[in-house]
């Protein structure tokens, strides 16, 4: 209980950050360009100076057992087959708003949640697990639920759908700066102090702002509609993909750093990336925006219990 107590009282300040975010919206009478510019400078500039530097950083860092990709994506598409099979069943989607609600259980906020979670709770030495599974999250996810759509929809899939997503992942600012940096890590340079230190102030905001965007994020969504596959999104995304994520990093004997990431990030609230698949598809729109908000706000209790029963000591 002490344990749980203390990772929930580490998580606090950071989901508080959430609701302060989400109250400014709501209540303020803010336009909603300013949660978009916001927004966009957090992931474009922000986080992106906060990787960079840390993965500049990468030769003093401890090595990463790879096999954590294993575990995270393993239990992804164990996962996605769960979800399409639930949505089928209890709520009598169609094939491709199957792919959209096992998708949110799949796909975590690692970004806004993940990457501010994993510095105060794990520590830097987290931060090249995060990172490797950055880095692959976007390309197999995205291309998992095209390839999933496109075939309900056309029986096919197209080398060109894939291409496009492969670009879009590279050109990713988190993704690219989390490459770059890494790079100069393991060339063993020095990042000179002229770069090194705006790169450092800049990055120290990275994650107060990423949580309040996500909360000003929130505003914009309801929790009304379809709240029943809202919650079947966030149960998967909550409760099961974190379960199986653990079974599978103990059957491969992952050490416990690699585990304790990889179970933090399976246990994050639905990322906002399936919103805008739901809008790009135009696909039970009002139960993914639900599952956001609902998700957001339990996670604040289940990512904390889920770092405590590992037993993760913060830094």
């Amino acid at each position: 209980m002490s344990g749980f107590l203390h990772q929930l009282n580490l998580a606090a300040p950071f989901f508080a950050l959430v609701f302060i975010g989400y109250g400014l919206m709501r209540f303020s009478g803010w336009p909603k360009a300013m949660s978009e510019n916001l927004s966009r400078f957090v992931f474009s500039v922000a986080m992106p100076a906060m990787l960079f530097h840390m993965m500049s950083d990468l030769s003093r860092l401890p090595p990463v057992d790879a096999r954590l990709l294993i575990a995270f994506f393993g239990s992804c598409v164990i996962v996605f087959a769960i979800g399409r099979v639930v949505s089928w069943k209890l709520f009598g989607l169609d094939g491709q708003a199957q792919s959209i609600f096992a998708m949110g259980g799949v796909f975590s906020n690692n970004v806004f949640l993940g990457i501010p979670l994993a510095k105060v709770a794990l520590g830097d030495a987290a931060m090249p697990s995060v990172a490797l599974v950055l880095v692959f999250n976007s390309l197999i996810l995205w291309t998992l639920v095209t390839i999933n759509i496109e075939w309900a929809r056309h029986g096919s899939f197209s080398v060109k759908g894939f291409a496009k997503t492969l670009r879009g992942v590279l050109t990713n600012p988190i993704v690219a700066s989390i490459l770059c940096g890494s790079l100069f890590g393991v060339s063993g340079l020095a990042v000179p102090d002229l770069i090194d230190r705006p790169l450092a102030m800049i990055g120290q905001a990275a994650a107060p702002m990423a949580m309040i965007v996500l909360g000003m994020g929130l505003a914009e969504y309801g929790v009304r509609e379809g709240w029943r596959i809202s919650t079947g999104i966030t149960v998967l995304k909550l409760v099961v993909q974190p379960a199986i994520v653990w079974l599978l990093a103990r059957a491969l004997g992952l050490p416990t750093m690699e585990t304790q990431v990889v179970v933090m990030l399976a246990s994050l609230a639905v990322g906002a990336n399936v919103y805008l698949m739901a809008r790009q598809f135009k696909l039970i729109e009002g139960p993914v925006a639900g599952s956001l908000i609902l998700s957001t706000a339990l996670s604040s209790v289940t990512t904390p219990l889920a770092l405590a029963l590992m037993g993760a000591t913060p830094p």
